[in-house]
């Protein structure tokens, strides 16, 4: 049965991230200066995979890293890849909101609760099934074996926490800026239990030219 990789790959950083500052789908940050030459550095530093398409959010920080590690390919943007709607919350800082009762009601956690005017996990779980399964439908259509997703922090521990196998905790789950996680998944898994494998992490760790000789002689 045939297989689809999906390489998972988290934006690169923007003003807003190194300042603290909440930004969820509202919020339309592009990267930073230093965020653009980290990716960079990364791409000398390891291996992007070579993928056949591209599926990003909408938001800038998201298409601008799309376009930066992998220029060539086409991108195709699915609006249900936006971030976590962190509504009233959103270009605000933890100092800023510290001392508000909703924001230490939100903090308690359940999949039901929201920020004012935002959107709920539960909710997001509802979008996030919602975008892998476009994908996922749409490089089965295309016959695409391997793509890559650029979303966000939040997008990604919600589609390892309900989807993934083995199963992970979602608070302990790191995914720093330009980096993520490799899936693969089967029609058959995916119909029948809506699920995927988590297979490791991405980019790969490059292999020395002096080391790719020895094992290709």
């Amino acid at each position: 049965m045939r297989a689809y990789r999906i390489s998972l790959i988290r934006h690169g950083q923007t003003t807003a991230n190194k300042n603290g500052i909440y930004i969820g789908s509202r919020t339309d940050y592009p990267l930073s200066d230093f965020g653009t030459a980290e990716l960079y550095n990364k791409m000398e530093e390891f291996e992007y995979p070579r993928v056949e398409k591209v599926y990003s959010s909408p938001l800038k920080r998201c298409t601008e890293t799309a376009e930066i590690l992998f220029p060539q390919k086409e991108l195709c943007i699915v609006d249900n890849l936006r971030e976590l709607d962190l509504g009233d919350f959103e270009g605000k800082t933890v100092d800023e909101l510290i001392n508000r009762q909703d924001y230490k009601d939100w903090l308690k956690g359940g999949i039901s609760n929201r920020p004012p005017s935002g959107e709920s996990i539960e909710e997001l779980s509802v979008r996030t099934y919602k975008a892998l399964h476009e994908i996922i439908m749409d490089m089965m259509n295309e016959e695409i074996s391997h793509s890559a997703v650029i979303t966000h922090y939040g997008i990604i521990s919600n589609m390892l926490a309900g989807f993934g196998l083995p199963k992970i905790d979602p608070r302990t789950l790191e995914c720093p800026a330009g980096e993520g996680f490799e899936i693969i998944v089967t029609a058959k898994m995916w119909q029948q239990s809506q699920a995927f494998e988590i297979m490791g992490v991405v980019p790969y760790e490059r292999i020395p030219e002096s080391e790719e000789t020895e094992i290709m002689e």
